[in-house]
Parts: C-alpha cells; structure tokens; sequence
C-alpha cells in the first residue's frame, strides 16, 4: 500500500512545480501574471487567458543560448536527452555549493546520462509563498567539471538555478552549456525516493527559446513487491 503522500512505484511522479501567481521567480525575471481575456460567465464562448511568465519560471531547461551568445536554443536540444532513463541521487543534508568530492560520494551510477539532485531545496516547494532564499544548495565549478568529465549529458536540481546567485561570469553554467549538457532547473523532488527512474522532460518548443518552461514526469525502474 502507499503511504498517505507518496506516489505508487510504478505510476507516474511530477517533479514540476505548478504555475500561479504565488510561484517564485528568480530575483528580475517576471512574476507569474494570469489574467482573464473571456469567460463564458460573462457571456464569451469560451474561456480563455493570457498569461505571462519568463522563459526561466518554474520547471524550465536552460540550452546553450542561455549563457553562450548564438548558442543553440531550447528548441533544439534533442529529444533523446530528454527522456530516457535517470537517477535521483540524495545530496540532502549537504550545504552551499556541490564539488567534486561531493558528486563523487553520491553513488552516481558509471555511465549514468541523466541524474537529478534531490537537495534541501525541495522543502522550499513545501511553503509557498516564499521570499528568495539567501542560501541553497547548488553546484561550484569543480562539480560541473566533474558532470562533464562523466559523460553526464542532462543535470537537473530543485531549485530555480543551478549556480549560487551572483557568481562571477557563471562558470558553472558556461562549464555545463558549453560542453552540450543539459540544465533542468525548478524540480520539486521532495516526494521522490532516490534511485532510477524513466525521465520525461518537455520544454515549449520556443525558437532560438533561450530557455523554456518545462513539464518533468518521472516513472520509476523499481519493481513493486509482490
């Protein structure tokens, strides 16, 4: 049986973070606006709203172009990055920035093309909403160095950045997005064991996007007990 808020091992698990006016926004990028344009209690034959977010609100993937000018967009960034199959490693307890040494004791799988961070960070989603943190857990240059060097070719985390805010000239990113690895940033993985999972990311297919808001679904590999 499922434990009173969790998810079925083998069902469907959305690590999005859902979309309102009460989402956090990284600090100068857009509030969540959505706003009412026709509505059938008014008479209209449908409903219908505009809304208004950044290319970087909630779940999104960042591509090259986000940090490397003329890069590639987020419409092409290739599908099989997207989905296949991933693991959730436990960096919770863990403070600042993740280096090297810390990917390296966090049983990342040899091989591995897909890895998500399941930090402290989660427990932010839990009390929306919130004010801007002044700390969380993201990842220090020696620690995308390490994603590179492992072949690693997507990199989520569950918070709106991957780098601590303010870093000087964005090593982080520049280090991931120049070597072709994919950032998925703003997932809820508070409800997710670690382990390996089947991996679903769909960005909005937004030309030369240099950023899209996403929907992340994972399913787990794990066989449920008999």
């Amino acid at each position: 049986m499922t434990e009173p808020g969790r998810h079925p091992a083998t069902g469907p698990i959305d690590i999005s973070l859902p979309i309102s006016p009460g989402l956090l926004v990284w600090p100068g990028n857009p509030a969540v606006e959505i706003r009412a344009v026709q509505r059938m209690a008014d008479g209209d034959g449908a409903d219908v709203s505009e809304l208004r977010i950044g290319t970087h609100t909630g779940t999104h993937i960042d591509p090259p172009r986000h940090m490397v000018e003329g890069a590639s967009g987020v419409d092409q960034v290739p599908l099989e990055v997207l989905i296949g199959p991933c693991t959730v490693v436990d960096a919770r307890g863990r403070r600042g920035a993740l280096g090297a040494d810390d990917l390296g004791s966090l049983n990342v799988p040899t091989g591995a093309d897909r890895v998500l961070l399941r930090t402290d960070n989660s427990e932010l989603w839990r009390h929306m909403p919130a004010e801007f943190p002044d700390q969380y857990v993201s990842l220090a240059p020696d620690g995308a160095h390490w994603i590179v060097d492992a072949g690693i070719r997507l990199i989520g985390i569950d918070f709106l950045g991957i780098e601590q805010r303010g870093a000087a000239g964005h090593p982080a990113h520049i280090e991931l997005l120049t070597h072709g690895v994919t950032i998925v940033e703003g997932l809820d993985l508070g409800h997710v064991d670690p382990g390996p999972y089947q991996l679903t990311v769909l960005p909005l297919r937004i030309i030369d996007g240099d950023g899209g808001p996403a929907r992340a679904v994972l399913v787990s590999d794990r066989a449920e007990p008999a």
